[in-house]
């Protein structure tokens, strides 16, 4: 079974940090660019960040570009996304999904290939 699952979601206060991890499972991420995506209640999915195979190029959305950092680990077939100085209006559901590429990465959802379940985070005090 081909499936992504999310991880590492939870509470924290504003100023906190939370490292989400996905996992790919039935299929090697090697040839795959990697993104998450969020939902806010209320809100369309949006993306976040991504990360080319290959050479790890990466992008981040300018809401939290100098706070998220996205990587990558193909030896454990997983990807990363480390969240630091969280805001409230970063709650939501956190979603990893993979597009099979070559070289660039995308943050555009019907680009993707295979999505996540997702994991909730939520900045609170």
């Amino acid at each position: 079974q081909l499936q992504l699952v999310e991880s590492g979601g939870g509470l924290v206060q504003p100023g906190g940090s939370l490292r989400l991890s996905c996992a790919a499972a039935g299929f090697t991420l090697d040839y795959y660019a990697i993104a998450w995506f969020r939902q806010a209640p209320g809100k369309e999915r949006e993306g976040v960040s991504c990360i080319s195979p290959v050479h790890s190029n990466t992008r981040y959305a300018d809401s939290v570009a100098g706070r998220f950092t996205i990587s990558r680990d193909d030896a454990k077939n997983t990807a990363y996304l480390q969240m630091n100085s969280l805001k409230p209006e970063d709650t939501g559901v956190y979603f990893c999904a993979a597009e099979r590429t070559s070289y660039y990465c995308s943050i555009s959802l019907p680009d993707m290939d295979y999505l996540g379940e997702g994991t909730q985070v939520t900045v609170s005090s």
